[in-house]
């Protein structure tokens, strides 16, 4: 009889591929505890690391936002990357609710500082990379300043929460910052990005043809984490986009 091959089927929304899942709590300095989880490699070794923050949770964003948890559900099998995501202060998942209260950006400090200083310490990292997401970018380019962070990936950076003191930081900091900025961006449009973010001279603006500040649509999706991993794994490029059935 002759063998059936399994037919391949594309990447869907819904796909999760296998990684080492992990639940966590850690602790800020002012007292706030926040939930997450790990997804890692399957494989044995070190991987490149990669820490996701949020959009904003007044427009309900939380560390379940689409591009964030396709990141965690794909990467690890595709790229060998492990992906950390939690909530900041006051939001909520399926994977619990982080406690505190939301605050503008302000408090969130300690959350990012908390995030990274777990990454290092308890998790060992020693190639890791920030990727924030709308309201996360914000977070990124004001606190995710600690010294052996690898670089900043900016997903639709709406510039709402940051200052020009904390543009002027990166001015004079030569780590990799890539922003990538839709064509059709609700806050910051390729145009008026170039301007803004014109005095960090090393950082690398890709403007998305067509793309949108939410990314929605497997296009769109495979396109950032192609980006992401172009930064962080280059050698597993490219992404598959269809699995064994």
């Amino acid at each position: 009889m002759a063998r059936i091959m399994p037919m391949a089927q594309p990447i869907r929304p819904s796909t999760v591929l296998p990684a080492i899942r992990t639940a966590f709590t850690t602790t800020t300095t002012d007292g706030i505890h926040l939930v997450g989880e790990i997804a890692a490699p399957i494989e044995a070794g070190p991987s490149p690391m990669l820490l996701t923050l949020h959009p904003n949770p007044t427009g309900g964003g939380m560390m379940d936002s689409h591009i964030l948890k396709k990141a965690a559900n794909r990467l690890p099998a595709m790229a060998g990357i492990t992906v950390v995501r939690f909530n900041t202060r006051g939001t909520s998942s399926e994977a619990g609710t982080s406690s505190g209260t939301y605050d503008n950006g302000d408090s969130e400090k300690f959350d990012v500082e908390a995030m990274v200083a777990y990454c290092f310490n308890e998790l060992k990292a020693t190639d890791l990379w920030i990727c924030g997401w709308s309201f996360g970018t914000d977070l990124a380019l004001r606190y995710a300043r600690e010294p052996r962070i690898k670089g900043l990936i900016l997903l639709s950076p709406p510039l709402k929460y940051s200052q020009e003191s904390d543009l002027d930081f990166w001015v004079s900091d030569p780590r990799v910052i890539t922003a990538i900025i839709p064509e059709f961006d609700d806050y910051l449009v390729p145009s008026e990005a170039r301007k803004r973010f014109a005095k960090i001279r090393h950082l690398n603006l890709i403007a998305v043809d067509g793309g949108k500040h939410l990314w929605v649509g497997e296009p769109s999706v495979h396109r950032i984490l192609t980006e992401i991993t172009q930064l962080v794994a280059p050698g597993r490029l490219p992404l598959a986009q269809e699995i064994e059935g």
